[in-house]
Protein backbone atom coordinates (compact mmCIF):
# COMPACT_ATOMS: atom_id res chain seq x y z
CA UNK A 1 0.00 0.00 0.00
CA UNK A 2 3.13 2.44 0.57
CA UNK A 3 4.53 1.47 -2.85
CA UNK A 4 0.87 2.82 -4.20
CA UNK A 5 0.72 5.84 -2.17
CA UNK A 6 4.85 6.59 -3.23
CA UNK A 7 4.19 5.88 -7.16
CA UNK A 8 1.11 7.63 -7.22
CA UNK A 9 2.87 10.88 -5.55
CA UNK A 10 5.86 10.37 -7.69
CA UNK A 11 3.44 10.66 -10.49
CA UNK A 12 1.96 13.85 -9.38
CA UNK A 13 5.09 15.27 -9.07
CA UNK A 14 6.69 14.07 -12.35
CA UNK A 15 7.40 16.38 -15.24
CA UNK A 16 4.93 15.57 -17.95
CA UNK A 17 5.05 17.03 -21.61
CA UNK A 18 2.98 19.72 -20.32
CA UNK A 19 5.75 21.63 -18.53
CA UNK A 20 7.35 21.59 -21.88
CA UNK A 21 4.66 23.73 -23.10
CA UNK A 22 3.60 25.44 -20.05
CA UNK A 23 7.34 26.79 -19.47
CA UNK A 24 7.33 28.15 -23.68
CA UNK A 25 3.94 30.14 -22.84
CA UNK A 26 5.45 31.40 -19.79
CA UNK A 27 8.91 32.64 -21.84
CA UNK A 28 6.79 33.92 -24.49
CA UNK A 29 4.81 36.06 -22.30
CA UNK A 30 8.35 37.26 -20.75
CA UNK A 31 9.94 38.29 -24.77
CA UNK A 32 6.78 40.07 -25.39
CA UNK A 33 6.64 42.52 -22.31
CA UNK A 34 10.33 42.38 -22.46
CA UNK A 35 10.46 44.24 -26.20
CA UNK A 36 7.19 46.41 -25.14
CA UNK A 37 9.57 47.02 -21.66
CA UNK A 38 12.77 47.98 -23.82
CA UNK A 39 10.45 50.20 -26.69
CA UNK A 40 9.29 51.91 -23.51
CA UNK A 41 12.50 52.66 -21.79
CA UNK A 42 14.62 53.41 -25.26
CA UNK A 43 11.63 56.35 -26.04
CA UNK A 44 11.84 57.41 -22.28
CA UNK A 45 15.66 58.09 -23.46
CA UNK A 46 14.86 59.80 -26.69
CA UNK A 47 12.13 61.74 -25.12
CA UNK A 48 12.95 62.62 -21.70
CA UNK A 49 11.44 65.83 -21.22
CA UNK A 50 8.21 64.72 -22.65
CA UNK A 51 8.36 61.37 -20.20
CA UNK A 52 8.72 63.38 -17.26
CA UNK A 53 6.11 65.65 -17.91
CA UNK A 54 3.97 62.76 -18.68
CA UNK A 55 4.69 60.79 -15.34
CA UNK A 56 3.23 63.94 -13.43
CA UNK A 57 -0.41 62.57 -14.43
CA UNK A 58 0.17 59.20 -13.26
CA UNK A 59 -1.11 58.09 -9.46
CA UNK A 60 2.03 56.15 -8.59
CA UNK A 61 0.23 55.64 -4.79
CA UNK A 62 -2.53 54.38 -6.70
CA UNK A 63 -0.61 51.91 -8.80
CA UNK A 64 1.34 50.87 -5.60
CA UNK A 65 -2.02 49.90 -3.96
CA UNK A 66 -2.38 47.90 -6.84
CA UNK A 67 0.67 46.44 -6.95
CA UNK A 68 -0.08 44.88 -3.21
CA UNK A 69 -3.35 43.63 -4.50
CA UNK A 70 -1.80 42.15 -7.27
CA UNK A 71 1.06 40.29 -4.64
CA UNK A 72 -1.54 39.78 -2.51
CA UNK A 73 -3.38 37.63 -4.98
CA UNK A 74 -0.11 36.08 -5.83
CA UNK A 75 0.08 34.94 -2.47
CA UNK A 76 -3.41 33.64 -2.56
CA UNK A 77 -2.74 31.69 -5.86
CA UNK A 78 1.06 30.18 -4.27
CA UNK A 79 -1.09 28.96 -1.52
CA UNK A 80 -3.78 27.40 -4.26
CA UNK A 81 -0.74 25.41 -5.17
CA UNK A 82 0.81 24.13 -2.29
CA UNK A 83 1.12 20.64 -2.14
CA UNK A 84 -0.40 19.96 0.95
CA UNK A 85 -3.47 22.47 0.31
CA UNK A 86 -6.98 20.48 0.52
CA UNK A 87 -9.24 20.87 -2.40
CA UNK A 88 -11.15 23.39 -0.24
CA UNK A 89 -8.17 25.45 0.47
CA UNK A 90 -7.02 25.23 -2.68
CA UNK A 91 -10.36 26.31 -4.36
CA UNK A 92 -10.98 29.32 -1.81
CA UNK A 93 -7.21 30.73 -2.28
CA UNK A 94 -8.04 30.24 -6.31
CA UNK A 95 -11.37 32.21 -5.66
CA UNK A 96 -9.26 35.22 -3.54
CA UNK A 97 -6.77 35.30 -5.91
CA UNK A 98 -9.24 35.67 -8.69
CA UNK A 99 -11.38 37.81 -6.83
CA UNK A 100 -8.22 40.12 -5.52
CA UNK A 101 -7.13 40.04 -9.76
CA UNK A 102 -11.07 41.76 -10.59
CA UNK A 103 -9.79 44.17 -7.97
CA UNK A 104 -6.63 45.07 -9.85
CA UNK A 105 -8.98 45.51 -12.85
CA UNK A 106 -11.09 48.08 -11.26
CA UNK A 107 -8.61 50.21 -9.69
CA UNK A 108 -6.53 50.21 -12.74
CA UNK A 109 -9.82 51.32 -14.47
CA UNK A 110 -10.27 53.92 -12.70
CA UNK A 111 -6.62 54.79 -12.73
CA UNK A 112 -7.38 55.06 -16.32
CA UNK A 113 -9.86 57.73 -16.35
CA UNK A 114 -7.55 60.39 -14.51
CA UNK A 115 -5.16 59.37 -17.10
CA UNK A 116 -7.31 59.10 -20.45
CA UNK A 117 -7.28 63.08 -20.76
CA UNK A 118 -3.61 63.43 -21.31
CA UNK A 119 -4.10 60.61 -24.04
CA UNK A 120 -4.36 62.69 -26.87
CA UNK A 121 -1.67 65.90 -25.85
CA UNK A 122 1.19 65.84 -28.45
CA UNK A 123 3.53 67.65 -25.78
CA UNK A 124 3.79 64.15 -24.00
CA UNK A 125 4.93 62.79 -27.05
CA UNK A 126 4.55 58.52 -27.62
CA UNK A 127 4.50 58.46 -23.08
CA UNK A 128 0.25 57.39 -22.73
CA UNK A 129 0.76 55.27 -26.34
CA UNK A 130 3.00 53.18 -25.08
CA UNK A 131 1.73 53.49 -21.47
CA UNK A 132 -1.80 52.67 -22.10
CA UNK A 133 -0.68 49.49 -24.66
CA UNK A 134 1.87 47.92 -21.89
CA UNK A 135 -0.37 48.38 -19.17
CA UNK A 136 -3.46 47.93 -21.07
CA UNK A 137 -1.48 44.45 -22.51
CA UNK A 138 -0.79 43.72 -18.75
CA UNK A 139 -4.41 44.50 -17.73
CA UNK A 140 -6.09 42.06 -20.17
CA UNK A 141 -3.83 39.26 -19.04
CA UNK A 142 -5.00 39.95 -15.58
CA UNK A 143 -8.59 40.06 -16.30
CA UNK A 144 -8.34 37.04 -18.33
CA UNK A 145 -6.28 34.91 -15.97
CA UNK A 146 -8.28 35.72 -13.04
CA UNK A 147 -11.42 34.21 -15.13
CA UNK A 148 -9.46 31.38 -15.75
CA UNK A 149 -8.50 31.36 -12.05
CA UNK A 150 -12.26 30.75 -11.40
CA UNK A 151 -12.87 28.58 -13.75
CA UNK A 152 -9.77 26.05 -12.46
CA UNK A 153 -11.46 26.23 -9.06
CA UNK A 154 -14.49 25.39 -10.36
CA UNK A 155 -13.07 22.20 -11.90
CA UNK A 156 -10.38 21.56 -9.81
CA UNK A 157 -7.43 19.68 -11.64
CA UNK A 158 -3.82 20.09 -9.77
CA UNK A 159 -2.43 20.30 -13.20
CA UNK A 160 -4.40 22.87 -14.22
CA UNK A 161 -4.11 24.50 -10.52
CA UNK A 162 0.05 24.58 -10.79
CA UNK A 163 -0.50 25.50 -14.76
CA UNK A 164 -2.18 28.92 -14.04
CA UNK A 165 -0.64 29.48 -11.01
CA UNK A 166 2.79 29.60 -12.69
CA UNK A 167 1.16 31.94 -14.90
CA UNK A 168 -0.33 34.45 -12.29
CA UNK A 169 2.86 34.46 -10.88
CA UNK A 170 4.37 35.38 -14.06
CA UNK A 171 1.64 38.59 -14.34
CA UNK A 172 2.83 39.18 -11.00
CA UNK A 173 6.68 39.30 -12.07
CA UNK A 174 6.02 41.55 -15.35
CA UNK A 175 3.82 43.75 -13.00
CA UNK A 176 7.01 43.93 -10.56
CA UNK A 177 9.40 44.79 -13.17
CA UNK A 178 6.85 47.58 -14.77
CA UNK A 179 5.59 49.09 -11.61
CA UNK A 180 9.27 51.12 -11.08
CA UNK A 181 9.75 51.68 -15.08
CA UNK A 182 6.49 53.15 -15.93
CA UNK A 183 5.89 55.50 -12.64
CA UNK A 184 9.14 55.87 -10.81
CA UNK A 185 11.75 56.35 -13.37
Amino acid sequence: MDMTVSTSRQEEEAPDAGDFLLWILVWSELAAFGILLVAFMVAGIVQPDQFAAARQHLNAPLAAVNTAVLLTSGWQAARAARPDASRGEARLALVLAALLGFLFVVIKLFEYGGEIGHAGDEGYGVFFELYFLLTGFHLLHVLFGAQVLLLVGWRMERSNVILITTLWHVFDLIWIVMFPIVYLA
